[in-house]
């Protein structure tokens, strides 16, 4: 069987364990029910996400002229610290802005390689825990737009860590930790404006990965460089499909590469 189409994150969705979803343009694929099968990944184009043109991806599935150019690339979505929506003040475009960054935002503890902070839009958990392959997550602040939750996230990364080592998570060489400990003992870094919004009634909540065989040691497979791959899927986490030969490949890192997928049943 074979899939074609433009690669964009998977969609998840929670379950015992989590369920993923290839998204094409006329047609879906639960990534979930090829574990074991032998998998085909050819990299055929590009084709950006915005303007959907044959141009070399630069960054976020968009080429360059779109990056530097839509709104749902400005600096501010990785730095929610820049938003400036609250203030009625453009970046590029004022009714998107207001649109993302004028609703509820989550300050959160996520455990995928090591305790981390981290902001998402309320509307994305757990899914946003489920991208970064954290296997387990707590809110710590409910915030009613971006900005404040980045300058929360800012305050706190001075106590806690805000990256993910991406080898270590997919090794699943993780500790477990006592995130309500950790929220309680940050409590007292959250800046006074996001103080009134700290949460402090809830529990972890866990996420189990469709996973049968983690690898030892990471190979991260590049289409750029290898055009064509064939390899058995033995796990899904975070972004990431697993094979038995330790190769692994991001498929969000890899938005905007127009690829086959064939499975060799």
């Amino acid at each position: 069987m074979q899939y074609q189409g433009v690669l964009q994150k998977m969609q998840t969705e929670i379950g015992q364990p989590i369920q993923y979803y290839m998204l094409f343009e006329n047609d879906f694929l639960n990534v979930n029910q090829i574990l074991n099968k032998e998998v085909t990944i050819s990299f055929i184009k590009y084709q950006c996400l915005n303007c959907k043109l044959d141009k070399p991806i630069y960054r976020q599935g968009f080429c360059k002229s779109c990056f530097f150019d839509i709104p749902s690339a400005g600096d501010w979505i990785m730095r929610p610290e820049l938003s400036t929506a609250h203030l009625d003040q453009e970046d590029r475009d004022l009714a998107y802005e207001k649109k993302v960054q004028l609703q509820p935002h989550i300050v959160y503890l996520a455990n995928s390689s090591n305790v981390k902070v981290g902001v998402t839009r309320k509307s994305q958990v757990p899914t946003r825990w489920i991208d970064q392959g954290a296997h387990e997550a707590i809110e710590i602040v409910e915030v009613p737009n971006r900005y404040l939750a980045g300058i929360t996230e800012v305050a706190l990364k001075n106590y806690v860590g805000d990256k993910t080592n991406w080898r270590t998570m997919l090794k699943n060489e993780i500790a477990d930790e006592d995130l309500i400990e950790w929220r309680n003992k940050l409590k007292q870094y959250i800046p006074e404006e996001a103080l009134p919004y700290f949460i402090t009634s809830n529990t972890e909540t866990h996420l189990n990965f469709p996973v049968s065989q983690y690898p030892k040691k990471v190979k991260s497979l590049n289409l750029s460089k290898t055009p064509t791959f064939t390899g058995t899927l033995i796990g899904i986490k975070g972004q990431y499909l697993i094979f038995s030969d330790d190769t692994v490949f991001n498929v969000r890192s890899n938005e905007g590469l127009y690829v086959s997928l064939t499975i060799n049943y």
